[in-house]
C-alpha cells in the first residue's frame, strides 16, 4: 500500500513539474491569499518584497546587476523594501518567467529582449538584427534614446512596466568544427532563444536554429541536441559552454540585451515615494551594469582562450565584412515583422547603413 502511494505521488509530481503554467497559478494563488486584505498603505511595519528572478549565474554582467538594484534599493528606501534575488533559474526558465510576472507570482524580471516577440510586441525584435550595433557606444545611444524608450512604452499595454535596458555584449558563435565562412553553419543546428530575426539570419547561412531554454542549453550541446550556439563571453564562460564547443569564432554579429520589466499592477501600485527610490536604485544599478559589461566579457574571453578547452577564432575585418554582406537580406525579410520606421530610426541612431 505504502508502495502503491508512493507511486501514485511520484505520477502527480511528475504531472505537476511538465505544466509550468500550473506552476505559476499556484504561485501566484499563494501570493494572493498572503498579501489579501494587506496593501501597501497599512503594511509600514512590514517591507515590500520584491522577487527578481533572472536566468544567468550571479557572476555575469545580469547577475551582477541584480545584486546591485537589490544593495541600492534597500539602501535607499531604509529597509522598507527587501529584494529577493533567484538567479539561474531557480524559479522559472526563461519560457516560463514573462508569464509569471504577468500574472505575479515575481514581481521584476531581465529577460533577453527576444523574449517579448511572444507576446505580441515583434519590435524588440530588430535589436536582434545582424552587426545594426557598430559598437557599444552605438548599443547604449540607440537604447537610451527615443528607439529605447519607445520600445519599452510598447509593454504598458500587456501588463509590464518597462524599467530600463542592460547590456551583455556581442555575440559569439560556435560549433564542433571552425566557423570561418558563412557557408560553414550549412546544416548546423544552432540553439537560438528564440528570436525569429535570429532564426532569419542564420537560415540564411544554411543553419537549422533550435529554440531551447538557457538553462538545458550546456546539456542539449554536451549530448549533441544542437551543434552549435551563440552568446556573449560571459554567458559562455560562467555556464561552461566553452567546455562543449570545440570551435568558437568571436563574429561581434549580434548583440545581447536585456528589458529590466516589473509588474505594472505592482509598480505603479508602489507608494510615490518609495517608487521613486527605487526608480533612482535602477538608475544606479543601470549605470553600473552598462559599466562592466564589457569589462566582464573581455575576461570571460582571456579565461576561455586559457583554458585551452576550445580553440577561439578572431576574424579578420575582411572576414567579418563577408559574413555582414551574406546576411543583409535579414534586414528586408525583417521590415514586415518589426518595422521598417523602426529599422531604420536604430539604423539613424547608430550610423549603420545597409
Amino acid at each position: 500500500m505504502s508502495s502503491a502511494r508512493a507511486a501514485d505521488r511520484g505520477r502527480r509530481a511528475a504531472i505537476f513539474e511538465a505544466r509550468p503554467t500550473l506552476r505559476v497559478l499556484c504561485a501566484v494563488t499563494l501570493a494572493g491569499m498572503l498579501l489579501l486584505g494587506a496593501p501597501f498603505a497599512t503594511r509600514a511595519q512590514q517591507p515590500i518584497v520584491i522577487k527578481f528572478s533572472h536566468v544567468t549565474t550571479p557572476d555575469t554582467p545580469k547577475g551582477k546587476g541584480a545584486e546591485k538594484f537589490k544593495e541600492l534599493a534597500e539602501k535607499y528606501t531604509g529597509g522598507k523594501v527587501r529584494v529577493e534575488v533567484y538567479p539561474n533559474s531557480q524559479l522559472y526558465k526563461d519560457k516560463e518567467e514573462i508569464e509569471a510576472l504577468q500574472l505575479g507570482a515575481v514581481q521584476m524580471l531581465a529577460p533577453s529582449t527576444s523574449k517579448f516577440a511572444p507576446i505580441g510586441i515583434k519590435e524588440f525584435e530588430a535589436l536582434d538584427l545582424p552587426f545594426i550595433f557598430p559598437d557599444e557606444a552605438g548599443y547604449l545611444k540607440a537604447t537610451k534614446g527615443p528607439v529605447g524608450k519607445s520600445l519599452l512604452q510598447r509593454l504598458d499595454g500587456k501588463g509590464i512596466a518597462g524599467l530600463a535596458f542592460w547590456d551583455n555584449g556581442f555575440h559569439m558563435i560556435s560549433a564542433n568544427k571552425p566557423l570561418r565562412k558563412p557557408r560553414d553553419l550549412q546544416g548546423l543546428k544552432i540553439r537560438i532563444s528564440g528570436s525569429k530575426v535570429a532564426d532569419a539570419y542564420l537560415r540564411a547561412m544554411g543553419a537549422l536554429p533550435q529554440i531551447i531554454a538557457f538553462s538545458e542549453l550546456y546539456q542539449a550541446l554536451q549530448t549533441g541536441v544542437v551543434d552549435g550556439c551563440e552568446n556573449t563571453p560571459s554567458n559562455y564562460y560562467t555556464q561552461k559552454l566553452h567546455e562543449v564547443q570545440k570551435h568558437i569564432n568571436v563574429m561581434n554579429h549580434g548583440h545581447l540585451s536585456y528589458a529590466v520589466i516589473a509588474n505594472k499592477k505592482f509598480w505603479d501600485g508602489l507608494p510615490a515615494d518609495i517608487r521613486a527610490q527605487l526608480e533612482k536604485a535602477m538608475q544606479e544599478a543601470t549605470d553600473y551594469t552598462n559599466s562592466i559589461a564589457s569589462k566582464e566579457n573581455a575576461d570571460a574571453l582571456a579565461a576561455i582562450k586559457a583554458s585551452g578547452k576550445s580553440e577561439v577564432y578572431e576574424p579578420t575585418k575582411e572576414e567579418r565584412e563577408e559574413w555582414r554582406q551574406a546576411l543583409l537580406a535579414t534586414y528586408k525579410g525583417a521590415e514586415s515583422r518589426v518595422g521598417k520606421d523602426i529599422i531604420a530610426a536604430l539604423q539613424k541612431e547608430t550610423a549603420v547603413s545597409q
